[in-house]
């Protein structure tokens, strides 16, 4: 397999700022379609071979909808943005719908078995998550500058879809969030006297602004304990918590909770929404918090608040 064809790929991906998650996706999805097909050239190969590949997918390998569709998307973007080629029939090429599943929804009473069993600092991203709506990457790569104590706020930045939004910050969270923060910007100080590591910085900061990397403003919020190498440029850095720590331990604590619900770190944004929504919350104030492009999204939660479909109440529960 051509190392040229993937480094190119690798360039079309980043000079559009794709994530670094993205980029291993696509790569990875890429180098799969070309081994089913023997190595052969993705310029000679067609709709035949594309829908092949996706069916062996489905019906071989019997993966998700939504891995199906993150295939094709991979296998898209090299004929459209690396290859260049204009093929009609890839707008043929049809995606698989995904089924239309509820989200999962803890009560808060399971919500503070599982919190009781997580030690910090997962169990303050965990209070994020739930407090705050926020995804696991978009809790984990909070700086010091995106808390504002002041007006009990948050600021998501590059969230989903690449855009900024503000949520809210729950007053429980404010004295243990507070105590991260000086650790983090103790161990930024500490990585300043000792000129190693830093912070990394997005997108080309780090050559515009050297030093910014030891400024207490960039710091992540749950800094890695260890320095890592970046992907990308090679560099030594200091990294946020990997998000696979976090999940690990909410799996662990649910279980020991023994909570029969498939729990995950974005049941608690589900959650969230649930428990807005039953409070009286408007719909499109959740969907500002949330960071939902379409209000539509945020409607799948109206479905699950308290008391059944709906909201509604059963007729043998009435006097």
């Amino acid at each position: 397999m051509s190392s040229q064809l993937l480094n190119h790929v690798r360039a079309q991906i980043r000079l559009r700022h794709y994530s670094y998650r993205t980029e291993q996706s696509y790569i990875h999805w890429i180098v799969r379609f070309i081994r089913f097909h023997q190595l052969r050239h993705p310029r000679h190969l067609g709709k035949k071979e594309v829908e092949a590949f996706l069916s062996h997918l489905a019906t071989d390998r019997q993966v998700a909808a939504a891995t199906q569709n993150l295939a094709l998307s991979a296998i898209l973007f090299l004929y459209k943005h690396v290859l260049e080629l204009e093929l009609p029939w890839l707008d043929d090429v049809v995606k698989v719908k995904r089924p239309a599943r509820l989200p999962v929804v803890l009560t808060k009473h399971e919500i503070q078995s599982i919190l009781a069993r997580l030690r910090p600092p997962h169990d303050l991203v965990v209070q994020l998550l739930y407090g705050s709506g926020l995804r696991i990457s978009e809790a984990l790569r909070l700086r010091v500058k995106d808390v504002d104590f002041h007006r009990l706020s948050l600021t998501v930045r590059d969230g989903k879809g690449a855009k900024d939004r503000v949520t809210v910050l729950a007053e429980r969270c404010h004295e243990a969030l507070l105590r991260q923060v000086e650790t983090a910007m103790d161990r930024g100080e500490l990585d300043k006297q000792q000129q190693q590591g830093g912070v990394i910085l997005p997108d080309a900061l780090a050559r515009k602004y050297p030093n910014a990397r030891f400024e207490p403003g960039w710091q992540w919020v749950f800094p890695s304990h260890k320095l890592s190498r970046h992907p990308r440029t090679g560099a030594i850095g200091r990294y946020h918590l990997f998000r696979t720590t976090v999940q690990k331990a909410v799996k662990r604590a649910s279980s020991d909770a023994r909570i029969p619900k498939p729990v995950t770190c974005h049941a608690f944004r589900h959650s969230f929404a649930t428990h807005l929504l039953e409070s009286g919350a408007d719909i499109r104030t959740i969907q500002q918090l949330l960071g939902h492009a379409d209000v539509r999204t945020t409607m799948i939660y109206t479905h699950v608040v308290q008391r059944g479909a709906l909201g509604a109440r059963s007729p043998m529960d009435r006097d």
